[in-house]
């Protein structure tokens, strides 16, 4: 299981909105006769790719694959066919598939064609895994990770406005690979206004992420690094009810493609677009900031992960922004707390990365394979 797991992470930013997905085929001796991934979306699933590799040796072994078999005809036939076709004896599967049409029918099919059926090893692995498709499939939005560089003292500018370059050259090429496999990415317009970010992947990677604004009033300058790539690389700026219409229109017509909230209350809105994200089947969405951004998804409950990138730098100052506004926890016992998963040194920089409150499924299924 544990190389099933290291196959399907190579499907990482290829196959979604896709769960990345390894499978491998042990002969009764315990040797490997076969093994694959799901490599890119629309392609062959893992276990049609590990039997193809076993051949006739499939016949009578076992499949040790990361997530139940699919029962359904989608973009590929079922593979519940494919491994009782393949005369496989025994499947252990590490989690079941949350998908309303496989949900258990999968693992349902096998048992009734005779094959023994095993389920859990690395169970919590594998969903960690698959959360993005998960959160998904179940709440119906993506998967929303909130990445920032800081100073050691928590603020991500100074007080006259200077933030290039809070962190180091290792953490921002980490930050790159990180675009290259995400389905959007998000900022603020205060952000835009500050920065001019061009949010994309340099080198780039597997995906292409779609670019979104949140700004609420069409501020976004038609001069703007964001606007002037539109045509090249998809943008959407989200705005309010009140955002004048002369601005929609010439933003539109620089190649921008503008959703339209009806909420006047912005984090309603947010809500709303993080909801509207997840009806066009974006699994995984990167916020990159600023302050407002942050704090209105922390205090909505839409942030899943965290990557914060901490600089030895003291910036000091009253009026230097900290990382997260909104209202904030009223009390310690009520903050969101982070599951960290991982603490790296890059370059001088520290990356601590963990799960907060919406991720809390997942968190309980770390806990329980524990």
């Amino acid at each position: 299981m544990a190389r099933a797991l290291d196959l399907a992470r190579r499907g990482v930013g290829r196959v979604e909105p896709n769960p990345a997905v390894g499978a491998v085929v042990l002969a009764a001796d315990g040797r490997i006769v076969g093994e694959g991934w799901h490599a890119s979306f629309g392609g062959p699933h893992a276990e049609a790719v590990a039997l193809a590799a076993a051949g006739a040796a499939a016949r009578g072994a076992t499949l040790v694959v990361t997530l139940e078999p699919c029962c359904h005809h989608g973009k590929t036939p079922p593979c519940t066919e494919a491994v009782i076709a393949a005369g496989i004896a025994r499947v252990v599967v590490a989690s079941s598939d949350p998908y309303p049409e496989v949900a258990g029918r999968g693992l349902a099919r096998l048992r009734a064609a005779g094959i023994d059926v095993v389920e859990g090893p690395r169970a919590a692995e594998a969903e960690r895994l698959t959360a993005p498709f998960r959160r998904l499939v179940v709440a119906g939005r993506p998967w929303v990770t909130a990445k920032w560089a800081m100073s050691l003292d928590g603020r991500i500018a100074t007080s006259a406005g200077d933030a290039r370059w809070i962190s180091g050259e290792a953490s921002r090429a980490m930050v790159h690979a990180l675009r290259g496999r995400m389905d959007a990415i998000l900022v603020g317009i205060g952000t835009v206004l500050a920065d001019d970010p061009l949010l994309t992947a340099r080198p780039a990677g597997p995906r292409v992420a779609l670019r979104i604004v949140a700004d609420s009033l069409a501020r976004l300058p038609l001069g703007s690094r964001l606007v002037r790539t539109a045509r090249a690389v998809p943008l959407l700026v989200a705005v309010g009810p009140s955002a004048p219409a002369d601005r929609v229109a010439a933003l539109e017509a620089a190649g921008c493609e503008v959703w339209r909230g009806p909420q006047a209350d912005a984090a309603e809105r947010l809500g709303a677009l993080v909801a509207h994200l997840g009806g066009r089947r974006i699994t995984n969405l990167l916020a990159e900031g600023g302050t407002g951004l942050f704090g209105t998804l922390l205090d909505a409950g839409l942030v899943d992960e965290v990557w914060a990138f901490v600089a030895p730098l003291l910036l000091g100052g009253v009026a230097a922004p900290a990382v997260i506004g909104g209202r904030g926890a009223p009390r310690i016992a009520t903050a969101p707390r982070l599951a960290v998963e991982d603490v790296t040194r890059v370059g001088d920089d520290l990356l601590v990365r963990g799960l907060v409150a919406a991720g809390a499924d997942v968190t309980a299924a770390a806990e329980r394979g524990a």
